[in-house]
Parts: structure tokens; sequence; C-alpha cells
């Protein structure tokens, strides 16, 4: 079989290495999605073959369509991580920075024995630093270095990983979407991985009142910088109209990009005490912005990024985006053309 990250066979012997005869934490980021979920889960079921006792820790619960790759699994919610006294071995999984798991996390794992990302801005803050921005998720990454490494993946672990790609590739159709997202797709399918079953639970499962959250976000919409941008806002005290929460806007911002003429799609979650949530997508990834994003103290990927902003931060914060993404197209449009 191909090898398809030898560049981190070293530093993933290191890291299960630094694991031996410790109970080991997997952690993902807050409001966890199916790339997260799923390399949380994989990760936990080959570290736990290994001989190690294995939890996860999210700051926010399970999402309700992810249950199926969790049901079985140990899940810790922070305040139970806290409370706690294990001395827990940490490896970071999908967390572009130390503070995504949360701050609270942060400060309880202040040396995180591994990273496994594939965010262009990871700037690498474990002891083992497996990121790679060229990936597609953080599932294709560990996919790839077990399968390197000759680690056995069980039928939930190949589902697990499979639904991580699945996700965070757009259903294999976002640009980052390659050819070894793709065989190593078809790897889990050898092992085990369902695609069918995948495909039911994520999209197969809608509520009724997050379709009444597309509702409101669809009426939202807002094209900005010549029809180039288009934002939608969810104001404060929607998720209570609709009996939703934040796992449900999984997806939403794409509809905002999915318009013709529409380089970036954005969507804005005000909070009750201010504050605002915002998610950002390209449809090229020459865009970057994840630039953007870190000019409010976010990041992310080429195509895909996010930001949080405290409320004392958020005063006219669209009017502060939209000006930073008319900055961002001019730069991009003032690029010599590829001949």
């Amino acid at each position: 079989m191909e090898k398809f990250y030898p560049k981190f066979a070293d530093d993933f012997s290191r890291l299960i290495a630094s694991l031996s005869g410790r109970s080991v934490a997997i952690v993902g980021h807050a409001r966890p999605d199916g790339d997260c979920i799923g390399a949380q889960v994989a990760l936990a079921r080959v570290v736990s073959g290994l001989g190690r006792d294995v939890v996860c820790i999210n700051a926010d619960p399970v999402p309700r369509r992810l249950q199926f790759l969790a049901d079985g699994e140990t899940f810790l919610r922070t305040d139970e991580a806290l409370a706690r006294r294990t001395d827990w071995a940490a490896v970071f999984v999908d967390c572009a920075d130390h503070a995504r798991a949360g701050v609270r996390l942060q400060a309880r794992f202040p040396n995180p024995a591994g990273n496994i990302d594939h965010h262009l801005s990871n700037p690498g803050y474990a002891a083992v630093n497996i990121v790679d921005g060229g990936s597609a998720a953080a599932c294709e990454v560990l996919t790839g270095i077990l399968l390197d490494a000759g680690l056995p993946l069980d039928a939930r672990s190949a589902q697990a990983l499979f639904t991580g790609i699945l996700t965070d590739t757009g259903q294999f159709r976002f640009n980052s979407t390659s050819r070894r997202s793709f065989v190593l797709a078809g790897e889990l399918v050898a092992r085990g991985a369902v695609p069918a079953e995948a495909g039911f639970e994520l999209y197969e499962r809608e509520s009724l009142g997050k379709l009444q959250l597309v509702q409101h976000f669809l009426a939202s919409l807002r094209l900005e910088c010549g029809g180039r941008v288009c934002i939608g806002t969810l104001a404060d005290g929607v998720f209570a109209a609709t009996s939703t929460s934040g796992e449900d806007t999984e997806g939403l911002v794409d509809y905002a990009r999915s318009i013709d003429g529409v380089d970036v799609g954005v969507l804005i979650e005000e909070r009750p005490d201010g504050a605002v949530k915002a998610s950002l997508r390209a449809k090229d990834p020459g865009m970057r912005i994840d630039l953007v994003a870190a000019k409010f103290g976010g990041g992310g990927h080429a195509c895909a990024a996010g930001l949080n902003l405290h409320a004392a931060d958020a005063a006219d914060f669209r009017r502060r985006l939209i000006a930073a993404l008319a900055e961002r197209l001019a730069q991009v449009d003032a690029r010599p053309a590829r001949s």
C-alpha cells in the first residue's frame, strides 16, 4: 500500500510512545462537527486498543446527528473533566489553535502531548504536531497516518473517519478534496465504513426547527461589496424561537456562498451578551479568508474560516468585517493573472 504521510511517520511514533503507561484524553474543539467527533472516536478506539485508558473531552455536547458515532464511547464535558484529578496525556484533534477547545481546557492541558490537525493557521502548540494544511480534514490526516503505521482500524473507527472526511469535504465537492481524499475514503469503506449510514444520519434527520432556522437565515441575507460578499445573520433569540442550538448552524453559511457571483459567504451569530461568532466561506482558495479571520483573532482554511469576538470587541463588527473583505477582494483582484 502507498504511504500517505511519510513525513509524519517518526512524529506519530514519538506521539504513541509518549502515551505509554498513561491515561489519555482526546480533546476536540468547541461546538464539535463531524471531523472533530470522527477523529476523536477513531483515535480513542485505536489508542484504547493499544492498552491505554482513554476519554474524549469537549466543551460542548456531541451533536444529535453525530451520536451514532459516539455511542459507547466515553465523552466528558469540560466541567466533568476539570472535576477529575486524572493525569491525562492530552492529544488535541481538529483544533486550529490551543484555545479552540475552550480556555478552561487550554488551561487544564497547557502542554498537550499531541496536535493532529489540518488548518493552515495552526501554529503548532503541542510536543508533537502532526498538521497538514493541504489535507481536507483532520480525519484524512489521521486515516493516513494510522494506515501508514499499520495500526488496525475496526468498522466503527472506519465509520467515524469516513464521516469526518465526508463532512469536511462537503460530500467530496469542496476545493480541498483530492485524490488522496477518495483513496482514503475507499480504504475506510474496505474496512467497514458504510457511506449510506453516514448519509442518512447526517442529511436525512433534520428537525423542523432546523428548517425554520434556515428560513430565518435566508431572510437575513444581504449582498455587499458589489454583490461579491453575501452576509446572513442569526439574531439573538432565534435559537429559542426555533427550539434549536448552535449545532444546527452547520451548513447554513454555504447557502450564502452558493449564490452565483458571490465569492464569500458569511454567517454572523449574535449572542445575548453582545458577543459575535462569524463563519466565512469562499469558493476560491486564492481568497485566503483565513487571513481575513486572523484580523479578528480567528483563523482556519483558505476557503473556510471563523472567529469569535467578546462583546467588548464586537462593536461595529459588521462594518469592520465588510471593510476587511473589501480590502481582501482588492488584493486578490490586483494579483497578476496566471499565464
